[in-house]
């Protein structure tokens, strides 16, 4: 990780709670070689997985909805929101993570994901690099009722539903989460939903 025109001055730890939030001091070289000095915060709470498991035979998909605190504060007033199923990395390989998040929180055991893309999903303050799979999913992989973890405090609902009607969601608004909207839409293009 070096840039010539990058020179990183200082990083003052703000928080170290359960992630971490600096600030960063730093040297920025402009277009006309003149440098800036600029201060940001960054949140760093590692990389993540997300998936959209999808039926083909039966054109459904399955989401989640749980309660996001800093939707709720940022005006969303209920604070449910629902999105594909998804969790932080912490020390597994995105693989494996969104295989183990797939089970706990929809109850679903799949074995067989595909990697469609990754990204920077807020990169002006959070350093995560989301790793976005779909997987493909039947009955017979039901092995519990999914919901999440009792002791991560997970409180999340299955949402199984047909496709069609998950796509018109976004533009009804009731579905407002970028990396779901990303799968959805390459749902759409690329597995002929």
């Amino acid at each position: 990780m070096y840039n010539p025109e990058i020179k990183i001055q200082k990083t003052d730890l703000l928080s170290n709670n359960k992630y971490l939030l600096n600030k960063v001091t730093f040297d920025y070289k402009k277009n006309d070689n003149s440098w800036i000095t600029q201060k940001r915060e960054v949140y760093d709470r590692g990389n993540g997985a997300a998936i959209l498991l999808y039926n083909s035979e039966t054109q459904n998909v399955i989401l989640t909805r749980q309660f996001r605190l800093p939707t709720y504060l940022n005006g969303n007033q209920s604070g449910m929101l629902i999105e594909a199923c998804a969790g932080m990395l912490d020390l597994d390989e995105p693989e494996q993570c969104i295989i183990r998040e797939t089970e706990e929180e929809t109850g679903y055991r799949i074995t067989n994901v595909k990697k469609v893309m990754e990204s920077y999903m807020s990169p002006g303050v959070l350093t995560e690099i989301l790793y976005l799979f779909v997987g493909e999913y039947n009955e017979s992989m039901k092995v519990n009722e999914g919901g999440g973890l009792e002791e991560e405090q997970e409180n999340i609902q299955v949402l199984e539903m047909q496709f069609d009607a998950a796509y018109n969601m976004i533009a009804t608004g009731e579905i407002k989460d970028a990396k779901t909207m990303l799968l959805l839409q390459y749902a759409k293009i690329n597995l002929g939903f």
